[in-house]
């Protein structure tokens, strides 16, 4: 009797996109599927690779930098993020960013060409079935999470009310679970579904001639429409989307000229003139830093062995000062390369009675929430190019960019590079 009732229900899909009969493009099948997947296994490879980079990058081994409640297991690839070369920051992330926007046209294609596959009737089947369906779940809901909470991100579009940083990283361990185990049901079905399509034959293929796949998947049209796109044609729409959002985005990640062709860069591209021309995420004011607290009253804390000593900026502009040329690289993806001038952090760290094996804790004066504070690991505190500037490009650094003094680490995140610091304490290497 059940098995007489589960033939029935199977027998009897509810009307509408559950039916096959609903889908009727020509174009669907799963040689389409299968092209658009081989372009996300290696697109989305390349992003998690660097999307995980990314978090090692914030050194959340070290005490106070790790936003996120508890990683324990999930962290068991964290290494000590190097600080050369001081670009690599900057192309790991800009990677990251500039490749998701450019995989979103593939990513909606990829969606479109297995809808079919999500109204599927019924929905479970068996139990191995239940498991293809629940990695489904998984790659589809935290592939969307992703994008969506990454891209508004990268326009520093904060809609959702919670972190970024730390719901980023779960939704992602969510996504890499559906992915590594829809990449290791379906990677087989792709390559024989690579070998039976239609080859180069489908450049040659007009709209008027095409014609659904000859092979029996539940992908393909039972009652085809006429066609009104070629697989050429929607494979070339795909790529030229995806080019057009990479052109719209990659000059943010690139010094000028380029830059200036981005049109969904992040907000306030111009906060100062000259030398202090370029991006910030956070104003001085955004900030709760007022005038009264960056004047001549400022003083930088400096703690260590040898106690308290408490330095002007002239004090500090009085101090050996070197040169370096580091970009400034962000999570949203941007970044931009500046000479700045300032006081070696190892120089520092000696000046406080320390010793080359002790790292950094740099305090901001800005209002709580982010990343007010970050622990320096020991590379980072001695690295020869680790400043604390004062100058960037022969000018003073402007109110906005951390004026009277901010940290540049080479390679690491932007929020890394604290502005507006009121103190640094010397921290034993060891603890």
């Amino acid at each position: 009797m059940v098995n007489e009732v589960l033939q029935w229900v199977d027998g009897h899909p509810p009307p509408g996109p559950f039916r096959r009969r609903f889908w009727r493009s020509p174009v669907r099948g799963p040689w389409l599927t299968a092209v658009l997947g081989s372009v996300l296994l290696a697109g989305l490879t390349v992003m998690i690779v660097t999307g995980l980079l990314s978090y090692a990058a914030y050194g959340p081994l070290l005490p106070g930098n790790d936003a996120t409640p508890a990683h324990g297991l999930l962290g068991f690839y964290l290494f000590d993020w190097p600080t050369g070369p001081s670009w690599l920051y900057r192309v790991t992330q800009g990677t990251h960013v500039a490749l998701g926007i450019a995989l979103v046209p593939v990513v909606l294609a990829k969606l479109w060409s297995v809808i079919p596959k999500l109204f599927e009737w019924p929905p479970v089947r068996s139990i191995a079935h239940s498991l293809e369906r629940l990695t489904l779940l998984m790659l589809v809901g935290g592939l969307l999470f992703e994008f969506v909470t990454g891209l508004l991100n990268s326009q520093l579009d904060y809609l959702f009310p919670f972190f970024f940083y730390t719901a980023h990283f779960y939704g992602a361990w969510v996504f890499i679970g559906g992915f590594v185990g829809h990449v290791l049901v379906k990677f087989p079905v792709m390559v024989r579904s690579l070998r039976r399509g239609p080859g180069q034959s489908f450049r040659r293929t007009s709209v008027a001639d095409t014609r659904p796949e000859p092979v029996e998947s539940e992908l393909v049209a039972t009652a085809p429409a006429p066609p009104t796109a070629s697989r050429r044609g929607v494979l070339g729409f795909v790529g030229l989307s995806s080019l057009v959002l990479l052109g719209t985005y990659i000059g943010s990640v690139l010094d000028d000229p380029l830059r200036r062709l981005t049109l969904f860069g992040p907000h306030d591209r111009g906060n100062g003139v000259g030398a202090n021309d370029f991006p910030v995420n956070k104003t001085a004011a955004t900030a709760g830093v007022t005038p009264a607290m960056t004047g001549a009253a400022w003083r930088l804390e400096l703690v260590g062995p040898a106690g308290t000593t408490r330095l002007s900026r002239e004090d500090l502009l009085a101090l050996a000062q070197h040169t370096h040329y580091l970009p400034i690289a962000c999570v949203e993806g941007w970044s931009i390369g500046k000479t700045w001038t300032g006081v070696r952090l190892a120089d520092l760290v000696a000046r406080a009675g320390g010793r080359p094996t002790d790292r950094l804790f740099v305090e901001s004066m800005q209002n709580g929430g982010g990343f007010g504070a970050v622990s320096l690991s020991v590379d980072q505190s001695q690295a020869e190019q680790s400043l604390l500037a004062l100058k960037v490009e022969g000018e003073d650094i402007s109110p906005d960019h951390g004026f009277p003094a901010r940290t540049i680490i080479p390679a690491a995140p932007g929020v890394h590079c604290t502005k507006w610091v009121k103190r640094i304490t010397v921290i034993d290497g060891g603890a």
